[in-house]
């Protein structure tokens, strides 16, 4: 029988609970400070204690995951926690394209990825030097917006690199990547697309609550311009979010050119779910300066169904359900050879 395993933070709540929905055996990878909160859950139905997730790597996790015939959802904190290399040499059976996760991961492949899919994006800047506008300096991968800084002249830009340094937010030698800032309303675009079926469904949208960038906006001019403070980007928390429907032939174009893109630059291509990040301006016209290869944490506010998927499923679907049925019936086809890597 196949078992469904991933780690245990950003979105292993969902993941587990529609893999057990499935009738699927469910494994968390867990480490042993977390241990107290997920034994809380039910649906659970072991725990591979660690001290750090890059134990995943270790034989002796992978012969566990192995035993149980696991299939390993990835999500941010993989990302977030290892290398590509890391990633690429896990031996268990990942869902979805575990190549495609380098191209998250590195900036100049990502915007690489995001033009071969000709999605609208805001300019990058080149160096320091090159800032004449508004922009947003960013960290490689998985980063959750920690780290993130907006700088309007390389001497804005410098100020705040070596305030973020001092803090130890980020490293001194930290490669950083520094693009116009785009503004408007902020829409995280989650879709999934099916090689069983091929074809592309929309899940959702939703928004990001980012602190303490979003905190200025309650405290006085005067003494914001008092502060010396970096504001942050971190992200606590999401809200859901319906476009209007006029906008959602536009949506779908995105989401199937970015699958196209995805087949023809990193083999074999963009399975399961996926997110386009981006903001809508003052005439509805979107700009993405971001894209997700894998579930984001986003879908959590849709654990009993996303508006869109109830166009779709006659039944609560949430985006952990649909991937553990989505390995279901690839295991009844003899086909997970077509959803993992």
């Amino acid at each position: 029988m196949t078992s469904i395993a991933t780690l245990g933070s950003h979105c292993s709540l969902q993941v587990l609970k529609g893999a057990k929905d499935e009738g699927l055996k469910t494994i968390l990878i867990c480490e042993k400070k977390r241990e107290k909160l997920y034994r809380r859950f039910p649906f659970i139905d072991e725990l591979i204690l660690v001290d750090s997730f890059k134990e995943v790597l270790d034989d002796k996790c992978q012969k566990k995951l192995q035993e149980n015939n696991a299939i390993l959802i990835p999500h941010g904190t993989l990302v977030a926690q290892m290398s590509s290399e890391e990633i690429e040499s896990i031996k268990t059976p990942v869902f979805g394209n575990k190549w495609i996760l380098r191209w998250e991961s590195d900036r100049v492949m990502k915007e690489k990825l995001m033009r071969e899919a000709t999605l609208p994006m805001p300019n990058p800047v080149s160096s320091p030097k090159e800032i004449k506008k508004l922009v947003i300096v960013k960290r490689q991968g998985a980063a959750g917006g920690k780290g993130y800084f907006m700088a309007s002249s390389e001497e804005d830009y410098n100020t705040k690199r070596e305030q973020l340094i001092l803090e130890k937010v980020i490293s001194k030698d930290e490669p950083l990547y520094i693009q116009e800032y785009a503004a408007g309303v902020l829409a995280y675009l989650t879709f999934f697309y099916s090689p069983l079926r091929e074809e592309l469904e929309f899940f959702g949208v939703d928004q990001r609550h980012e602190s303490d960038i979003e905190g200025l906006a309650r405290i006085p001019a005067q003494q914001q311009l008092n502060s010396q403070k970096v504001p942050s980007f971190n992200v606590i928390g999401n809200s859901p979010l319906v476009l209007r429907e006029s906008l959602l032939d536009e949506v779908y174009t995105m989401g199937e050119n970015f699958v196209k893109a995805a087949k023809r630059v990193v083999a074999p291509g963009m399975n399961g779910p996926f997110c386009i990040e981006g903001v809508y301006d003052e005439n509805a016209k979107f700009t993405s300066f971001e894209f997700s290869a894998r579930i984001v944490a986003g879908s959590n506010i849709y654990m009993d169904g996303s508006p869109y998927y109830s166009l779709l499923f006659n039944e609560t679907m949430s985006m952990g359900k649909r991937i553990a049925r989505e390995i279901k019936n690839a295991t009844a086809s003899n086909e997970l050879d077509k959803i993992t890597t």
